[in-house]
C-alpha cells in the first residue's frame, strides 16, 4: 500500500519492527527527554525499585509509534493520539509497532495502534488521529 487514501477500514499499514532495545538507546533518550530516572539506565537502581532490570521509558516506546506514519509524511500528519501503557519494555526486547484503520471521515483517519514485544505481549495500545492534507 503506497498511500493511506487506498486504505479501507479494518486494513493495516505496514508493521514496523524495532531493533532490540539497547542500553545506549535508553541513555540517549534520557538525555534527549531530560528523564534521568535511574531505573531506565542503571541496573542496580532498577533492582532496588523492585524491577528485574532497567526498563525503557514509556515515552520512548510511544515516540517510536511515529515510525508507523513517517512513510506517509507527504500525505498528512499525526494530529492527535491517545495511548495507554500496558506493560514494561526491557533491554533486548524486540518491539513491533502495528496500526489498523478504525475510522475514516473526510480527511481524518483514526487508527488503532499497539506495540507488542517478541512474546506477543502488548506493551502499549491506543489511537492515532492522522489528518490528510
Amino acid at each position: 500500500m503506497s498511500t493511506l487514501t487506498q486504505l479501507q477500514v479494518g486494513e493495516s499499514i505496514k508493521e514496523v519492527q524495532l531493533d532490540p532495545v539497547s542500553r545506549i538507546d535508553l541513555i540517549k533518550y534520557a538525555g534527549a527527554s531530560g528523564d534521568f530516572n535511574p531505573i531506565h539506565t542503571i541496573d542496580e537502581e532498577a533492582r532496588k525499585a523492585g524491577l528485574p532490570g532497567i526498563i525503557a521509558h514509556g515515552m520512548w516506546t510511544m515516540g517510536n509509534l511515529a515510525k508507523l506514519f513517517t512513510p506517509y509524511f507527504e500525505e498528512g500528519y499525526v494530529q492527535d493520539y491517545s495511548i495507554r501503557f500496558k506493560g514494561m519494555v526491557f533491554l533486548n526486547d524486540v518491539i513491533t509497532l502495528k496500526a489498523s484503520l478504525k475510522e475514516a471521515l473526510d480527511n481524518k483517519l483514526r487508527f488503532q495502534v499497539q506495540a507488542v514485544n517478541q512474546n506477543g505481549r502488548e506493551v502499549l495500545k491506543g489511537e492515532v488521529l492522522f489528518s490528510q492534507y
